[in-house]
């Protein structure tokens, strides 16, 4: 069997959309392979729930690749790596088409779309609609997170540079508090908060102090254990559990441990961090 075939093995494909996902997540790792060999992850880490999913194993898909690079560079481009990940998937014998996303508005994000026909995947995906990976690069990051060497054996063997948990954690609860989708409630960040908080992942507050202040959502220097928390609370009161449901079922084989969630459950969970200061 070929290397794609053993990959593409893994997953279930008795569902269109358990087809899609087992896809795209190997879409995932054969990018990171080609970020790897381009050298990409000397200069950043990997990150988001995606990172999650494939280094720390949580147990739902994930659709974006998010990185951030080391140290700042506002002039950081992805190009020069389009064609070291480009060369991965012919390796595979893969054709993809990689390119940049136009901003409409100056950010420190740079961003691309990475692009694979599923007529090219047909026997993988039954000829379902193209798949889309989303990667960003975070070139102005905020610092003071640590990372880790994480190996991921396909298509080959090769280890990719990631946050740490407690990072992750606070990356993770800086989306949860202040992502601003109006009507729309990213139940992803609830299945994300619940399962570090039941692996016991200890909360970076001082990074989650530096993201909050770099995207303005804190002035002062300082967070006190007892005001995240009310933040939390207030989050937590304000939320529509159903939307929340909703938005993450499409992402998990089974969607029944979603059952318990509430206000009450959440809140619970809540009391239930642990935090560290870096």
């Amino acid at each position: 069997m070929s290397v794609l075939g053993q990959m593409l093995e893994k997953y279930d494909t008795t569902t269109v959309e358990g087809r899609v996902n087992r896809l795209r997540e190997v879409m995932q790792e054969v990018a990171l392979a080609g970020l790897y060999r381009g050298g990409f992850f000397d200069r950043a880490a990997f990150y988001g729930g995606t990172c999650l999913r494939i280094f720390y194993g949580l147990p739902r898909f994930s659709e974006d690749l998010d990185f951030s690079l080391l140290t700042s560079d506002a002039d950081f481009s992805l190009v020069p790596y389009f064609r070291a990940v480009m060369a991965e998937f012919l390796s595979l014998g893969l054709d993809v088409d990689i390119s940049s996303k136009k901003k409409t508005v100056q950010t420190g994000i740079e961003s691309a779309f990475l692009k694979s026909d599923t007529r090219l995947f047909s026997l993988a995906v039954h000829g379902e609609k193209t798949v889309k990976i989303k990667f960003e690069v975070d070139t102005l990051p905020p610092l003071g997170f640590s990372t880790e060497e994480k190996l991921l054996l396909e298509p080959f063997s090769f280890y990719v540079k990631c946050f740490g948990l407690p990072d992750l954690f606070a990356g993770k609860m800086h989306a949860l508090l202040f992502r601003n989708w109006k009507s729309r409630v990213k139940g992803r960040d609830w299945y994300d908060f619940e399962w570090y908080v039941r692996k016991g992942v200890p909360l970076n507050l001082s990074h989650f102090v530096s993201r909050a202040q770099q995207s303005g959502h804190l002035m002062e220097s300082q967070l006190s254990e007892q005001d995240f928390r009310q933040q939390l609370k207030e989050r937590i009161d304000s939320l529509d559990v159903t939307l929340a449901q909703s938005d993450v079922s499409r992402f998990m084989g089974n969607a029944d441990a979603l059952k318990i969630w509430s206000p009450q459950y959440f809140h619970q969970l809540a009391q239930r961090i642990i935090m560290s200061r870096g």
